[in-house]
Order: C-alpha cells, then sequence, then structure tokens
C-alpha cells in the first residue's frame, strides 16, 4: 500500500504501542449504542440507529473476490461489521481503505483494523478524499452510505467516480432497506449493470444488496 499522501482527508493514526495483533474485538451492543447517538448527532450522516448485522455484511464481502488485485475501498465503515466480513472473506487488512466521516468512528476502526488505512473525509467527494492515494485499480468498492439522503446527480457521481478508480467489472456494492434501488437498476447509456441480493431477513431491519458493474 503506497504511503498516505496530503489530501482534503486526514488520515488517522494510532501509535502502534497501543494496538493489539488482531485489533479491539466487536461488542454488537457497545456497537449499537455509539450508532445511536452518532444517529441522534448527525441522522443524515450516519443513516441508520444500528450497524450492519452479520447476515448483511456476509452478503457485501461475498460479492468481493480476494483473488482480484489491487485495494480495497470501504465507504461509511461505521464501527466494522462489513469490515469484519471483509477480512474473514480473505481481503488483507493492509488492502483496505475506509473512509468514515464520523471522527470517533475513525479512531474505533484504527484500533480494531490496525494495519487498515484509515481516512476522515467525505465520501461522496472520493476523487478528491483518495486523491495521490490509490495508485492501482481497485478490486471492490463497499458502501454501506445512506445514498437516499443525497440527490440522484450527486448519487449517480459516486458511482461514476467510484468505477472510474477500479477494474473493469469491479463490483460497487450498496445495501439499501428501501424496496427500490439506491440507483437505478436500468441505465440506458449502458455505462453500468446493476444486480441485486435476496432480502436479507435475518437483518434488522431487513434489508438488499445491490451491485454495480460498469462493463
Amino acid at each position: 500500500m503506497p504511503p498516505l499522501r496530503r489530501s482534503s482527508a486526514k488520515a488517522v493514526a494510532v501509535p502502534r504501542s497501543m494496538r493489539g495483533p488482531a485489533g479491539d474485538r466487536r461488542d454488537p451492543l457497545e456497537d449499537e449504542a455509539r450508532f445511536l447517538r452518532s444517529w441522534f448527532e448527525r441522522p443524515l450522516v450516519t443513516g441508520s440507529v444500528t450497524p450492519s448485522g452479520k447476515m448483511l455484511a456476509r452478503t457485501m464481502a461475498s460479492y468481493v473476490d480476494p483473488r482480484m488485485s489491487g485495494p480495497v475501498i470501504e465507504l461509511g465503515p461505521g464501527t466494522g461489521p462489513v469490515t469484519e466480513a471483509l477480512v474473514r472473506r480473505g481481503i488483507e487488512q493492509e488492502r483496505l481503505i475506509l473512509v468514515e466521516f464520523n471522527p470517533k468512528f475513525c479512531a474505533l476502526l484504527q484500533r480494531r483494523f490496525p494495519r487498515a488505512t484509515v481516512l476522515q473525509g467525505d465520501a461522496y467527494r472520493i476523487r478528491e478524499t483518495l486523491k495521490g492515494l490509490v495508485e492501482m485499480p481497485c478490486a471492490a468498492t463497499i458502501s454501506s452510505l445512506p445514498l437516499f439522503t443525497k440527490p440522484m446527480e450527486q448519487r449517480m457521481e459516486l458511482l461514476q467516480s467510484a468505477h472510474d478508480l477500479m477494474q473493469p467489472d469491479a463490483p460497487f456494492v450498496q445495501f439499501t432497506y428501501a424496496v427500490v434501488p439506491p440507483i437505478p437498476a436500468k441505465c440506458e447509456a449502458g455505462s453500468y449493470t446493476a444486480s441485486r441480493s435476496n432480502k436479507v431477513w435475518l437483518n434488522l431491519p431487513p434489508a438488499r444488496v445491490w451491485v454495480y458493474r460498469r462493463p
């Protein structure tokens, strides 16, 4: 992974003397309390009152091929349930670039995933946030952002920017609680294809995963 360079994002560093070999363990109840506090403070930024459940996180991670080279970008990782699923999937922490707006979540992520790159910044401005950091095509982008809080134009710009950073046919993975897709499933211009998972009923509330690829 190339060294961090100056950008609009802030790299969050934790002294190695404070880091465990495997990072801090997740406490689901404690993480739910963190999410609830964050939601009360900034509901449009956090988007959910609870972190993603294990089954939803596992479903999102399943679309990432560990054999595909390049970094894996995660947008809005929160307290790290999807990050943990990616590591269990076989993605080395060194390949992970975690972009999180909440500084408290950033510090928590750095403790839990000490070998990952954690950036405090605006995931919707992904080009600027990752400028000078990504020097090879990425293998995937995993998003837990509350896209429905943004206008469609901004969602489409995010999808386009993410695909510009990735290898051909690499997935942009997004979950939603809504019945309709967060980004249109059909693209008249043919700039991307979309597929969806079955409903993840074991998540609370039930959710679905959408996967967008550039042919």
